[in-house]
């Protein structure tokens, strides 16, 4: 997909309104203007909060345009290059959005920055779609002025969104400043296209007027957007002559959803010369996209003043598509809208053309976005999975781990990553990370990946223990060779599918699990050689005795608990001896320090003798008389 960024500006030096401009709002209202490259934050000229882009975690490097005395605004005076060699083939801004549909406006400049006199190749992405491409050479005027773009999309439905830039062969992107702003759910037919369709600005204009909106000149629009001055559109071949409302009242305008501002329909483009000559405008396109087109008027002509004095029809792409009578539509000095999709196009020119009925045609002004597909994005689970993964295998920033792990297609970008279309969308099928200087661990998420079918991590130094989610049902090929892994082999490892399982020069210890020995026995590869703790299988020495899979055996268990039950029995005996058997009398039952010879232990025992006999003697004083048949005995 090739689409080029259309909306050039020279920036003008006017100040805005404050209290017309979105952007304003700040982050409480989900509207942000980013700094690219720039150190701190400020406030401009305009009165809009300019963040310095740090906060969005960007990557890059940072640098100035050649000449900053020609940028007017601070913000276009920095940029942030992306080169790929370390930041990687992608990198991203992310964007703190809540769902719902966004402006975004992108201000892109090389102005020689890094004195190559060569402009970069690069695409970029929103919500995982390709939105544009910058092409080497860009147009004069871009390259040293800078190029503003602009589109709709809507946001993820996850906590932030991503603003991407890929890089085309070893190009660096660039990027000088971003802004976003929230827009009406039904703005520009959102209610049928808002959820599914990027909308990318191919021409905005004014008829018969120059360029104005907030940030450039003091005229207001609510939604932000600026419009060009329709010089550069025209079909040059024919005439043009430019009328304005002298004053009067234009009704209708500035109304949601689109917000449309008034000063668009205070001038207005009619034909020059003879009354059947038409009016054509020129929109650059690509052909292989359908197009919205948004044509406004407004009878600003005090003398028309009833249905028929001005009739003309609009012809598309060749195609009659409709035919406009303004005042029969809205009456005098009110705004008028109308829309219409362009299919099928066959050239890289889209012709929008006014063909005079009765009187000469009149246009206020012109919009064409190019409806961009949303395209599929990565399973949700499977996109957490592969950030845990990014984390825990401390994947180093030049191999561009950003965004998306598989959207857009077209790009590639994650190094190491192949992916496939799913039932639910893009799925990760294959991770080859092999030599990449790797030292973190594989996390337990990697379980999530439930379509991987080739993991490969050799000749890394990963260190930690093979996580039981590396047994997915989908894995073909397992290589986690020539790595510092340690501790035993998960029994999980060994699905129906897996035909290689390559775990040599680790150090892994336990008993070999049966179901992954049993690839090899089956035809498969297996390899489990260079771990010195490994057991139980041909090849391995046997595991110690009562040893099983990292653990006992039930053998093991059994005389464990054996073991243990015989050292109860024994306590529970020494016990019984020494406090049940002993009886009520025997006193001194520890033997002192010093009954070492006969003649103490004799002593002893004839204390013993003469306390039991008193103790006789005294019962026998205290018994009880006993009775028979009546008369004691």
């Amino acid at each position: 997909m090739r689409l080029l960024p259309l909306l050039l500006l020279l920036l003008a030096g006017a100040a805005a309104r404050a209290s017309d401009d979105p952007f304003l709002s700040g982050a409480a209202n989900q509207s942000y203007n980013i700094d690219c490259g720039g150190a701190a934050d400020f406030t401009s000229s305009f009165g809009r909060r300019w963040l310095a882009d740090q906060f969005f975690s960007p990557g890059g490097a940072a640098e100035m345009v050649a000449e900053p005395h020609r940028f007017p605004q601070p913000q276009e005076r920095t940029l942030r290059f992306f080169p790929p060699s370390s930041a990687g083939k992608s990198s991203c801004y992310s964007l703190p959005l809540p769902p719902g549909r966004y402006y975004l406006r992108i201000f892109s400049v090389y102005d020689n920055y890094d004195s190559k006199a060569r402009t970069p190749s690069f695409d970029v992405s929103a919500a995982a779609t390709l939105v544009l491409s910058f092409r080497s050479p860009w147009p004069e005027p871009a390259a040293r002025y800078g190029a503003y773009s602009d589109l709709i999309f809507p946001s993820a439905t996850e906590p932030a969104s991503d603003v991407c830039f890929y890089s085309l062969s070893t190009d660096a992107p660039v990027v000088a400043s971003i802004e976003v702003a929230p827009v009406h759910p039904l703005a520009y037919d959102g209610a049928t296209t808002g959820a599914d369709l990027v909308l990318v600005n191919y021409g905005r204009v004014t008829c018969g007027n120059s360029l104005f909106g907030p940030g450039f000149t003091k005229d207001p629009d609510a939604f932000a957007r600026v419009w060009q001055a329709d010089v550069d559109f025209r079909n040059n071949d024919l005439k043009y002559d430019a009328i304005t409302a002298g004053g009067r009242k234009i009704f209708g305008s500035n109304q949601p959803p689109n917000y449309f501002p008034t000063k668009l329909y205070e001038s207005a483009v009619t034909t020059g010369g003879d009354a059947s000559n038409e009016i054509e405008y020129l929109m650059p396109v690509d052909a292989r996209l359908s197009y919205m087109v948004w044509l406004h008027f407004a009878e600003i002509d005090a003398g028309i003043g009833a249905a028929g004095q001005r009739v003309f029809d609009v012809m598309l792409a060749g195609e009659n598509v409709t035919r406009i009578d303004i005042f029969k539509q809205v009456g005098g000095f009110t705004a008028f809208k109308w829309t219409y999709v362009v299919e099928n196009l066959t050239s890289s020119t889209l012709s929008v053309k006014l063909v005079p009925v009765v009187g000469r045609p009149i246009l206020c002004g012109l919009e064409n976005y190019a409806m961009v597909p949303l395209e599929m994005r990565t399973v949700p689970r499977q996109v957490a999975a592969m950030k845990a993964l990014k984390e825990s295998l401390k994947i180093p920033a030049r191999m561009g781990w950003n965004g998306d792990p598989c959207a857009p297609r077209a790009w590639d970008a994650w190094e190491g990553v192949t992916c496939h279309r799913g039932d639910k969308g893009l799925v990760i099928t294959q991770l080859d990370l092999a030599s990449q200087g790797l030292k973190g661990f594989i996390t337990d998420e990697i379980s999530h990946l439930k379509d991987l079918v080739s993991l490969n991590l050799s000749y890394n130094s990963l260190t930690g223990s093979l996580p039981p989610g590396l047994g997915q049902p989908s894995l073909v090929s397992l290589d986690l060779s020539s790595n510092e892994f340690t501790g035993s082999i998960p029994g999980t490892i060994g699905s129906s599918k897996l035909q290689t399982a390559l775990l040599n020069n680790n150090q892994l210890d336990g008993q070999v699990p049966e179901r992954l020995y049993s690839i090899g026995v089956h035809g498969g590869v297996i390899d489990l050689s260079g771990n010195k703790g490994l057991c139980g299988v041909p090849t391995l020495p046997a595991c110690a005795l009562f040893w099983e899979k990292g653990g006992l055996n039930k053998t093991g268990k059994i005389a464990l608990g054996a073991s243990f039950g015989f050292v109860l029995l024994v306590i529970l005996i020494a016990v019984y001896i020494l406090c049940i058997r002993r009886g009520p009398y025997d006193y001194d039952f520890e033997f002192p320090q010093d009954l070492t010879s006969i003649s103490a232990i004799s002593a002893k025992r004839n204390r013993y003798q003469r306390a039991k006999s008193v103790m006789l003697a005294e019962m026998e004083a205290h018994s009880p008389e006993v009775y028979t048949n009546g008369s004691p005995h």
